[in-house]
């Protein structure tokens, strides 16, 4: 670009038919191309912007033929997850800069390959995990780190968020003549689906998802772990949970606690998708759900001399000891579209506040927690209380979705509905499990060809991988 102004970065955007509507209102003007396996939204779209806005663009649905353009400078990606990594390295390869969804992988090794195709081909990657960007956010962090309330001793994040059913199909979804599915599964398995909707409802599938910890989770994860200052995954992690309260087409858990045991202060996190009581899953499910310490969505970090609530992304509230009101941060939104066109106009990946490391190492906390539960066994709620009894934070944070689930009438005492999943060792240094090869097999998955996400991390000729 010979421009270090934004309005002249020619942005592609592939993938729209839900968050990536958000992206083309954040970038419209800088879009020139649009891309979607979905011809009627592909048409649907580009009609808006050509009517509304008297502005023409090419569209592809295949994402291949889009990076062959050399006058395309950069791409933004909101794609279903197990299309992230793939389509977001291919665009670095070519000398594209990329704006990812979160989150940036749909398994930890790919996520370490994206991260060494932004330092190979230089490019500037922003993860769109966009509380990076909110000015509340990043002032009650500053807040807390500067020991207004002592040390950090726990962070909870939670994701009460009602998810209903997805439903059952007795003979495989028809899918649209519209939709081409061979580029809709990528490098996932091309296999027939017994759901009745084939868009979004890929979150609960773990061929395409990663279920509501790597949906909506991440976010609170990663600011979690912004709080807590940590740069890579934890030593430990352990997951407990299950898919409870009907029998549907998806396999992710819609309860799940995941517990991170860095040291200088767990992390724990929580995931709930059914309502505070059984009665509520007959009327009133949505305006019925749990919070935790004034946290639903959201984030609670448990100081020496008080706490912090991260609400939402645009809001932070500190708390004394005893609940009272210290210090509130608000901001009316965040620009973290636009702080991603300042980098790549730039050419400085230092000026993104969500530059791929730190995405794929929140992303990385979201699978590993999936591989404990993935790895686990059916067992009763006393031996699973037995098991974490001798880590208080952890017994209390089961012990609340005990009594979350019997409140939804779950009989977890007599049968093995609920999965306790594997203690796993982890090495921050390269992402795998120490001395379990089958967790390690779920670090990765086999690519469809000619799907696949190459390996790139040799090409960093020993220099770390997190370093810009």
């Amino acid at each position: 670009m010979a421009s270090t102004d934004t309005k002249d970065i020619r942005v592609a955007q592939i993938g729209f038919r839900a968050q990536g509507l958000e992206h083309i209102r954040a970038i419209r003007q800088n879009i020139v191309a649009l891309c979607d396996v979905d011809e009627r939204v592909l048409h649907d779209q580009r009609a808006l912007l050509r009517d509304t806005y008297r502005q023409p663009v090419d569209t592809y649905t295949d994402f291949r033929r889009l990076l062959e353009r050399h006058d395309i400078d950069a791409v933004s990606i909101a794609t279903p997850n197990h299309t992230h990594a793939l389509i977001a390295i291919e665009a670095a390869r070519a000398g594209k800069d990329v704006y990812v969804e979160k989150p940036v992988s749909h398994n930890i090794w790919e996520g370490r390959q994206l991260v060494a195709a932004a330092r190979r081909f230089n490019r500037v990657i922003q993860s769109g995990t966009q509380s990076r960007s909110s000015t509340a956010v990043r002032e009650a962090i500053r807040f807390v780190h500067s020991g207004s309330l002592g040390e950090i001793r726990l962070v909870t994040g939670t994701c009460y968020k009602p998810r209903m059913s997805i439903g059952k199909l007795e003979k495989p979804l028809a899918i649209p003549s519209t939709i081409d599915y061979e580029l809709w599964c990528g490098p996932a398995a091309k296999v027939e689906l017994y759901r009745p909707q084939l868009h979004y409802d890929w979150h609960w599938d773990f061929n395409t998802g990663n279920g509501d910890l790597g949906n909506q989770g991440i976010h609170q994860m990663d600011v979690a772990r912004w709080f807590l200052g940590e740069s890579t995954m934890a030593p430990s992690v352990f997951s407990v949970g299950g898919r409870l309260g009907y029998d549907d087409a998806g396999n992710t858990p819609n309860t799940q606690i995941v517990y991170h045991g860095y040291k200088k202060a767990p992390l724990i996190f929580e995931v709930r998708g059914l309502p505070r009581a059984r009665r509520f899953q007959d009327k009133g499910w949505s305006t019925n759900m749990d919070s935790y310490r004034r946290s639903r969505v959201g984030l609670v970090v448990q100081c020496e001399r008080g706490f912090v609530v991260v609400a939402n992304y645009l809001a932070a509230t500190a708390y004394d000891e005893r609940g009272n009101t210290i210090k509130r941060w608000k901001a009316d939104a965040t620009d973290h579209h636009g702080g991603w066109l300042q980098a790549v106009a730039a050419r400085d990946p230092k000026l993104l506040t969500a530059e791929i490391y730190e995405g794929h190492v929140s992303s990385a906390l979201c699978h590993a927690g999936n591989i404990s539960l993935r790895l686990g066994k059916g067992a009763p709620a006393a031996e699973i209380a037995d098991q974490v009894a001798a880590i208080d934070p952890l017994a209390n944070s089961v012990d609340r979705m005990m009594g979350h689930l019997r409140a939804n009438e779950i009989d977890i005492d007599g049968r093995n509905v609920l999965t306790m999943g594997q203690w796993l060792d982890v090495d921050p240094s390269d992402e795998a499990f120490a001395g379990n090869d089958r967790a390690n097999e779920f670090r990765t998955r086999d690519y469809r060809k000619p799907f696949v996400v190459p390996s790139l991390e040799q090409d960093l000729k020993g220099h770390s991988i997190s370093a810009l």
